[in-house]
């Protein structure tokens, strides 16, 4: 393969040489391994994908598509693989997931990416050292990376939901709603790649290619697996997460109703003595207590004690029960 060095100037490019070198820049076209990664948003490397790197047009439509998702599709003697995980620039993606395109084939991997993938950066170093030898060495390093990333995410959203499961309380329905809320919406995010991953993955390791390796189907089903696990937890999340929501509505339904009873008893003790000091008020003759010099301590008492009558049928009632 061949490729100008102005081409791949804002992407990189390692090659394998015979001796098992790595070597960096524009490979030789005897080496033995390359790989090299493609800045989707620039032109020139693109016009290069389509025109000087030996692909088919399906392969380069592919490599080059925005909106991707998971998935393996062997093509002759090579194959496409689309994977998402964690971005190192998340102000520069507002998905929690980006995505990354591959092509392998014998002795050479070609990645496209439009932004930066968490995982690259060290498959890149195992690259540099040598570690990484083949196509298979690689994808499977990639998966493994990105599960690697993703697995502590995925964890940190169940915490998130047993804590809220722990200080679940109507005084602090608002943080908790929030809170929920949030690890509900990055589950959903998460759970729509990691269950398609999981079957990109698990087809891949059963490709029927000379560049895969038994060990490199292992680690393949190995990540799968802890996709599959993901996913699991991914969705317990998710029901776990619409359950406390119930339970946190539930808890400011009874808030309210108990405030609204509150309201309620004080409007009806208020009621009888509200007609009776209006009653008292009226002015016009024979007025009870109206020449009494002792009346208002008499309708005082009478107020205290028709409060005391009805405040003892409410709490008979069991009104002001909790």
């Amino acid at each position: 393969m061949t490729a100008p060095a102005e081409a791949l100037a804002k992407s990189w490019c390692c090659a394998l040489d015979g001796a098992g070198n790595t070597v960096r820049g524009a490979p030789a076209a005897d080496a033995a391994f390359v790989w090299c990664h493609i800045d989707g948003r620039d032109e020139e490397q693109r016009r290069w994908l389509e025109t000087d790197a030996g692909l088919s047009a399906p392969v380069v439509v592919a490599l080059t598509a925005v909106e991707t998702r998971p998935r393996c599709e062997p093509i002759e003697q090579g194959a496409l693989i689309n994977l998402r995980g964690l971005g190192d620039t998340p102000e520069d993606d507002p998905d929690p997931l980006v995505s990354i395109r591959l092509w392998a084939e014998q002795g050479r991997v070609i990645s496209v990416s439009y932004r930066t993938l968490a995982a690259l950066a060290p498959v890149h170093a195992r690259m540099d050292s040598g570690a990484i030898r083949d196509p298979g060495d690689l994808v499977s390093s990639l998966a493994v990376e990105i599960t690697h990333a993703l697995d502590p995410e995925v964890v940190a959203l169940g915490d998130t939901i047993d804590e809220c499961e722990a200080s679940l309380d109507a005084d602090q329905a608002w943080l908790n709603r929030r809170a929920i809320g949030k690890a509900r919406s990055l589950a959903i995010s998460y759970r729509r790649f990691v269950v398609p991953q999981r079957q990109a993955l698990e087809r891949m390791a059963q490709l029927d290619a000379g560049w895969l390796e038994d060990d490199d189907r292992l680690h393949l089903r190995e990540a799968a697996d802890r996709f599959a696990r993901m996913a699991e937890e991914l969705e317990s999340v998710r029901e776990r997460s619409a359950l406390l929501h119930e339970q946190l509505s539930d808890l400011r339904s009874e808030l309210i109703e108990t405030r609204s009873l509150l309201l309620s008893i004080v409007a009806l003790v208020f009621l009888p003595l509200t007609f009776l000091t209006g009653l008292f008020g009226m002015n016009v003759g024979g007025i009870p207590f109206a020449n009494d010099p002792h009346g208002f301590e008499w309708l005082v008492l009478i107020c205290l004690g028709l409060t005391a009558l009805i405040s003892a049928y409410f709490i008979r009632a069991h009104w002001l029960r909790k």
